[in-house]
């Protein structure tokens, strides 16, 4: 399948361990996108600079990271769709899956992810 315009495939990566395939977002059209316009996400999309997102027009819940410039996990939350999160100043990256995917992973507040592209 091929991959959107704007988009670089990529891995998320937290202590070494692989933990999802990663779609990054490298333009302003791509990152505004975000999930919106997907039936579904098998892994990640990264969002960089970001510092908030909503949830207006995703198919699915989703789960939030929001990334200090070093990669630590600031917050973690459950969006639910049509809704618009609050803006965290110190994020630089965001992180977005489908709902239920940071429990898997093991993602959370304090944690660091690193963003892998080929």
């Amino acid at each position: 399948m091929a991959r959107e315009p704007g988009l670089r495939a990529g891995w998320l990566v937290q202590e070494g361990r692989v933990l999802a395939s990663a779609d990054v977002a490298q333009t302003r059209s791509s990152r505004r996108r975000g999930v919106i316009g997907r039936a579904d996400l098998d892994g990640a999309v990264v969002l960089q600079p970001c510092r908030w997102v909503h949830s207006c027009g995703a198919p699915f819940a989703l789960d939030v990271a929001y990334l200090d410039g070093d990669g630590r996990v600031i917050k973690v939350q459950r969006l639910a769709r049509w809704r618009v999160a609050q803006p965290v100043p110190r994020a630089r990256t965001v992180v977005e899956a489908r709902a239920g995917s940071f429990e898997r992973w093991g993602v959370a507040p304090g944690g660091r992810l690193e963003v892998r592209t080929p």
